[in-house]
């Protein structure tokens, strides 16, 4: 998300460091992925045909991973703001590197567009499936109370759907319940209070 205030600035950080960590964290992805893919086989293999069958996949997904973060905080700390733009970018080179596999120039570019507008399109959208959030610096608190006060429909109206009893208690309820007692059963209920010092 892109800084709100005037006083706020871009913070650059450290693209190699994350760009390497986050290579890690997907090559031990591509490990796992290799690993249950390995132990899935019809055949009777070992443990290193992991690292012999899978070790591409292992290879591409955290070279993916790593040119993807390096690439999208690069971009940002050129541009010096955090947008969905970057993301884009990044997407660009992550979804290219995948597509290097192929070794043909069509799907290298198709494979980079596609995850390159996926990525964008999610961040523009506030990075949510939910959907676009008009106001993304607005408190979630105050989003939810205005949107509490928006709906909120007069007292009123509910009791005229619902009515009064079952622990709904309008301004008036003991008057009228005790009317409605008398007129129905014929007992003139009276009121006790709890309070010594009432009348």
């Amino acid at each position: 998300m892109a800084p709100t205030g005037d006083d706020d600035h871009y913070h650059p950080k450290d693209a190699v460091s994350a760009g390497l960590r986050n290579g890690a964290v997907f090559g031990g992805i591509g490990l796992l992925f290799a690993a249950v893919r390995n132990s899935l086989e019809k055949k009777n293999v070992g443990p290193w045909t992991t690292f012999t069958r899978g070790g591409e996949m292992v290879v591409t997904m955290a070279a993916a991973g790593g040119v993807y973060e390096f690439t999208r905080l690069a971009s940002a700390n050129l541009r010096e703001k955090e947008d969905f733009w970057n993301e884009g970018i990044g997407g660009f080179f992550a979804g290219a590197t995948v597509g290097l596999r192929t070794g043909r120039m069509t799907k290298i570019l198709g494979f980079g567009a596609l995850t390159g507008v996926i990525l964008a399109v999610y961040d523009y959208t506030g990075g949510s499936l939910r959907g676009y959030m008009e106001r993304p610096e607005m408190d979630e608190y105050e989003r939810k109370e205005m949107l509490r006060k928006n709906r909120r429909r007069p007292i009123e109206e509910t009791l005229a759907e619902i009515g009064e009893g079952r622990g709904i208690k309008p301004p008036g309820y003991e008057e009228r319940r005790r009317e409605r007692i008398k007129e129905r059963y014929g007992i003139d209920v009276k009121t006790f209070s709890a309070d010594p010092d009432a009348p």
